[in-house]
């Protein structure tokens, strides 16, 4: 099963018209359970956080996260770095297109970035997993952020986060596959995190669980089995609109308590670091 070829090929369709890709952005967001974290983490930053502020999204993408940062403050100045070079030239193709004005993209490889002192608050998505070097990273981040500046991080979870499907015996030599491919790790521990985060410098962690039973359960619902199919047969491109229809609401209820629930697991961790 293989997520990546999907999500790059639903990208260029929605990529089409600037319009379609505004749809995009907002379907992921209330698709994914981890936007709505984030989104509810980047709140709490906000009501400490005024006036101008200094964002950077380490590991962007397709610049959703970017999207939503602009777009909810035009005071807030946001810059975007990925290391693919094609993901860096569309992102800033389209912001100029829609005119969102306080925004910008680089390619950069966060193993190598540095900024010192620069921003205010980093937001890094499903990025820590893909990094062998993580605590290279964490230190880059680190020195980045202004004093009191704070990292946001959304990644997989040693708990099943990276949806491996292991076998009777051991996974090391059984060729068992992650549902999300590239992934350097299955996923982190809550103290693993945290003291790879204390090691780097930050002097205050706060690290939850998402993606509890009600999350793992909509992530079922509203991404893999959908992508099971696509992988099955393009033609399930056509059902798919009904599918939603169906199982959308469900997904959005358990998305919902999701994020109101403290979770003892789960598949997903937030962690929140301070300078």
């Amino acid at each position: 099963m293989q997520y990546d070829p999907i999500k790059r090929k639903l990208g260029k369709v929605f990529n089409k018209r600037p319009f379609l890709r505004k749809l995009f952005y907002r379907l992921l967001d209330l698709l994914l359970l981890r936007s709505w974290h984030i989104r509810k983490a980047v709140k709490a930053w906000e009501s400490q956080s005024k006036g101008p502020q200094k964002i950077l999204d380490a590991g962007s993408g397709f610049g959703q996260y970017v999207y939503y940062l602009a777009s909810r403050n035009k005071y807030w100045d946001i810059k975007g770095v990925d290391v693919k070079d094609e993901q860096i030239d569309d992102c800033n193709g389209f912001f100029q297109t829609i005119g969102l004005t306080n925004t910008h993209f680089e390619v950069a490889d966060l193993t190598r970035f540095e900024e010192a002192n620069t921003y205010d608050m980093i937001l890094c998505v499903d990025v820590m997993e893909h990094i062998e070097e993580d605590e290279q990273v964490f230190q880059n981040f680190c020195k980045s952020l202004k004093k009191g500046g704070m990292l946001l991080v959304s990644t997989p979870s040693d708990q099943g986060g990276s949806d491996v499907h292991h076998h009777d015996h051991d996974h090391e030599n059984d060729g068992s596959q992650s549902f999300i491919d590239e992934h350097v790790r299955d996923g982190y521990g809550i103290e693993e995190i945290a003291a790879k985060m204390k090691a780097a410098g930050f002097t205050k962690t706060e690290v939850h669980y998402q993606y509890g039973r009600p999350g793992k359960l909509a992530w079922k619902i509203s991404m893999k089995f959908p992508i099971i199919m696509l992988n099955t047969s393009y033609v399930f491109f056509i059902l798919l609109p009904f599918y939603y229809m169906l199982f959308f609401p469900f997904a959005l209820l358990l998305n919902y308590f999701d994020v109101r629930i403290q979770h003892k697991t789960g598949t997903g961790v937030v962690a929140k670091a301070w300078k």
